[in-house]
């Protein structure tokens, strides 16, 4: 009996004593109410009634969303901003004993810097420098946290508020702007349209134009073609024709004909060769002899 009751209270003495600190976290110990030392992850052993956990710190990356502040810019306007503050603690001592609320210091020091800030701004560099100003509150707040063992990694202003009559004014303005720029890309669309209209009709134009010259080319390249064709198809004509008068004078000059038969051959020739044609005929002037005897040999005979 005595030794299940000994078991026990060994059983619970290891479990008061024994203490497992969870990945991502640090807890700060005192001892006799005096800063002890820091237990990081993992299995650790607490004296009873002497050590004791002063806070639990958790070391991940974590999010402060502050609620919205009154600001106001340098040409008196009040605006509501709320702002996110993205920290980090690194000195698990520093953060429990350096400040009495961490967190709720850091909000007042957010809302002071943002003050001071928004202070030196008038309203439309304020809407439109919102890197500045988180880069700026990034650097103050960042080093003002460093003796509370705080590491400021990023600031953020989530939401700017101007005042109703700013609002709608400036919704005006955006509205206004938008209807500008929608006329101004309806009016560089027709206009696009229009020239891409006429340069359609000029190429229309060039194209037409250029099948036209194209068509003349050929139908005067035919025509040519035709004439040369129909010179050639004479030339041949008369080259046989005069093949054929000469092969029959030779043949006259063969059977002994005399100069006249053959000379009489050669004009009846050439009336052949120019009956029906516009031919010009360059007659010798033997052959005009022989006409003239022929005339006047008719006339003789008429008398």
């Amino acid at each position: 009996m005595l030794f299940i009751t000994l078991l026990v209270i060994l059983i619970i003495l290891m479990t008061l004593m024994i203490r497992v600190v969870p990945q991502g976290s640090s807890y700060v110990v005192q001892r006799l109410g005096r800063y002890y030392t820091t237990w990081d992850s993992g299995p650790h052993i607490k004296v009873p009634l002497i050590d004791q956990v002063a806070r639990k710190v958790l070391l991940k990356e974590q999010v402060a969303d502050f609620a919205p502040q009154p600001v106001i810019t340098k040409d008196n306007v009040t605006m509501q901003i709320d702002s996110v503050v993205y920290f980090k603690i690194t000195n698990p001592q520093l953060y429990a004993y350096g400040v009495e609320n961490p967190i709720m210091a850091m909000e007042n020091l957010t809302a002071t810097t943002l003050r001071n800030i928004i202070g030196d701004m008038e309203l439309d560099a304020t809407l439109t420098s919102r890197e500045a100003i988180n880069s700026q509150m990034l650097q103050i707040i960042d080093l003002a946290t460093d003796p509370w063992g705080i590491k400021v990694t990023r600031v953020e202003l989530k939401n700017i508020q101007p005042p109703t009559a700013i609002r709608e004014a400036m919704e005006k303005q955006m509205k206004a702007e938008r209807e500008k720029r929608a006329a101004i890309l309806t009016a560089e669309g027709e206009k696009q349209s229009m020239i891409l209209e006429a340069e359609g009709h000029n190429q229309s134009a060039l194209l037409n134009a250029e099948a036209e010259k194209q068509a003349m080319i050929l139908r005067a390249e035919a025509e040519k073609e035709k004439e040369i064709k129909e010179a050639e198809g004479r030339a041949e004509a008369i080259r046989k024709v005069q093949e054929a008068t000469a092969e029959s004078i030779k043949k006259i000059r063969e059977a002994g004909a005399d100069e006249a038969v053959i000379k009489l051959k050669s004009l009846d020739t050439l009336a052949k060769m120019s009956d029906g044609q516009a031919t010009k005929i360059i007659i010798p002037s033997d052959i005009q002899n022989l006409v003239g005897l022929i005339e006047g040999v008719k006339e003789g005979t008429q008398s």
